[in-house]
């Protein structure tokens, strides 16, 4: 009378618990292996688990010592993935034969999953060594597509006292899982959403938190943007790219929003600017003057190795001033040179030639000679 009591309490518990909640496998589509074979019509078939009529009942073949077969499964495939609370099972039961019924049904487990391999999904329940109540039901906090029930008697292993072992007969009268029917909600009465940042916009069926957060989130609800220099899921991933003013990549795509400092380009500010070019996102060009016909500072822009003969400025791009010539800019013409034609900015040469009384290289050497008497 005890175990019965307890057995009632923590149903209601369940139940409780499972209120306002959608069916989710009503008149779904059920298989198992096998059916029974004595089956006559479609009696023992998979789906009768889940029309909701509880005299028919889903049979499988008998497991066990005796038996042909070692293992059986059922499952519902409930249509698309769908946020689980509980699974309700109600066996085949006999007057008369209560306990015979639970020691054929014992040992079981159930799975969650998105494929009808039990063992890639969520395992919900596995029975023990005690004997399951005929009106069973668990709590399941996950997410799947298919529930799937599992049960095996096989050769050389000791099960419990009470547990039927030679020819066991599994019965399913009615599957019911219960949980929301739209995949972003949460609550009992599913009408919660969840929040924005939780992967695939699902949460915890009860209380709201996030299952996973989308790439650049953290927190029970997602809310938590990653901390400085990092990104993607789980904020993994660390900042590698040069973005501009040294900011901090952003916090989901890894990107840098407000482009790549100087000297940098790619879609993550990790390449290099080519030579010959530099600047933001490398947009600019190199003057090309840059002493020894050395490339331009990436970044700046500026000639490392100094300008080349006849050219100045901060980036070399300025031809020397009428008047002068050479390294920099330094030297000053002669201004000697024929019609007043300005000397070679970067020889110093009069390329036109001397004015009169003037001579090569530079005109600066005067021709005339003064005589002494």
């Amino acid at each position: 009378m005890l175990i019965k009591m307890l057995c009632i309490i923590w149903t209601l518990m369940n139940l409780i618990v499972t209120r306002g909640y959608d069916d989710l496998s009503t008149n779904k589509v059920a298989q198992q292996y096998k059916t029974f074979s004595g089956c006559h019509l479609k009696s023992c078939d998979a789906n009768n688990a889940v029309d909701r009529d509880i005299q028919t009942c889903a049979r499988m073949d008998d497991i066990g010592t005796t038996a042909t077969y070692r293992s059986i499964w059922w499952y519902v495939d409930l249509g698309s993935t769908y946020n689980v609370v509980n699974i309700r099972i109600q066996f085949k039961d006999y007057e008369g034969y209560t306990m015979r019924q639970r020691g054929r049904f014992a040992g079981f487990s159930l799975y969650v999953s998105n494929t009808t391999n039990q063992h890639m999904g969520h395992l919900c329940y596995k029975d023990g060594p005690q004997l399951p109540p005929l009106d069973f039901n668990t709590n399941c906090i996950t997410y799947g597509r298919y529930v799937i029930f599992y049960n095996e008697r096989l050769l050389g292993t000791t099960y419990p006292y009470d547990y039927e072992v030679s020819s066991v007969f599994t019965e399913l009268c009615e599957v019911t899982v219960t949980g929301c029917s739209s995949s972003d909600v949460y609550g009992e009465n599913c009408n919660k959403v969840c929040p924005d940042n939780c992967q695939g916009r699902r949460c915890d069926i009860i209380n709201g938190t996030c299952l996973s957060c989308t790439p650049g989130w953290l927190g029970e609800h997602c809310d938590k943007a990653c901390p400085a220099g990092h990104y993607g899921l789980q904020c993994e991933s660390k900042c590698v790219g040069h973005c501009k003013d040294s900011v901090g990549c952003n916090h989901t795509s890894g990107l840098c929003d407000n482009g790549c400092d100087d000297g940098w380009t790619g879609s993550n500010c990790t390449e290099e600017c080519p030579l010959g070019n530099h600047g933001p996102d490398c947009v600019c060009k190199c003057s090309g003057r840059c002493l020894g016909d050395v490339a331009c500072n990436r970044k700046t822009g500026k000639c490392d190795t100094g300008c080349d003969i006849g050219y100045t400025g901060e980036l070399c791009e300025t031809g020397c001033e009428i008047g002068r010539f050479g390294k920099g800019c330094s030297n000053q013409c002669s201004g000697h040179c024929l019609n007043n034609v300005p000397c070679n900015s970067t020889t110093g040469h009069c390329d036109s030639g001397c004015a009169p009384g003037f001579q090569e290289p530079f005109c600066n050497n005067s021709m005339c000679v003064i005589n002494f008497l």
